[in-house]
């Protein structure tokens, strides 16, 4: 049967507009994105077939474009589609923060990070520039590494610091392994990246450590 023919609550358009996002399924949602079945199937019954073959939503939205496109109905349309939606998101937080003191809203920084950093492959240092009343001038991937690491030059922070004119900084960077644990050079490398910018006045506000499905913060657990 086709979504059309289903009763008005039960088609996924009509239950987000009546009563939200939130209330829909992964397929609903998946659904609308799809706008179309295909022969014998709704975009309901395609939906749940993708949600099985990747193993989830969040593996579909994370799936590189190879790998998107062998899914059934979908394509090269359909991955621009999508990763113009997670641009948007992305941008629409980014726009967030500019207009609030970061320091009293973490949970908006750390939805943010974990939106730009939890499903990257390899490990990717990034740092929040911010004025002097904590909003937010730019955010900024600096350093990338391996799997294992990566290379953290305090000098080339300072000058990004200098150039933007800020007064308090936030770090960042992600585990691909998922475990959001520092590690003793994490600590290191947080304190060395504090002494730099003590000489230039920076404030070190935190350093956020992006897991699978954590994120650790140095300043709530007294590190700083």
């Amino acid at each position: 049967m086709a979504i059309t023919d289903w009763p008005a609550a039960e088609r996924p358009r009509e239950k987000l507009l009546a009563q939200g996002a939130n209330t829909l399924s992964d397929a609903e949602l998946l659904a609308i994105f799809l706008r179309t079945g295909c022969a014998g199937k709704s975009a309901v019954d395609l939906a749940r077939e993708l949600l099985t073959h990747f193993g989830g939503l969040r593996a579909i939205l994370e799936a590189n474009q190879s790998s998107f496109c062998q899914g059934k109905g979908l394509g090269n349309a359909s991955y621009a589609q999508l990763q113009a939606v997670l641009e948007m998101t992305k941008r629409h937080l980014a726009e967030r923060l500019k207009k609030e003191d970061i320091f009293t809203n973490p949970a908006h920084v750390k939805r943010f990070l974990a939106i730009q950093l939890r499903h990257l492959q390899q490990e990717v240092f990034a740092v929040l520039f911010l004025d002097s009343q904590h909003q937010l001038i730019r955010y900024q991937e600096v350093f990338f590494g391996t799997v294992n690491a990566a290379n953290v030059y305090p000098r080339e922070i300072v000058k990004l610091a200098l150039a933007y004119n800020a007064c308090a900084v936030i770090f960042a960077h992600n585990h691909p392994s998922g475990v959001a644990e520092p590690s003793q050079a994490d600590r290191h490398i947080t304190q060395e990246l504090k002494d730099a910018l003590n000489l230039i006045d920076v404030r070190v506000l935190d350093h956020l450590i992006v897991g699978d499905g954590d994120i650790h913060s140095f300043a709530e657990n007294g590190w700083l």
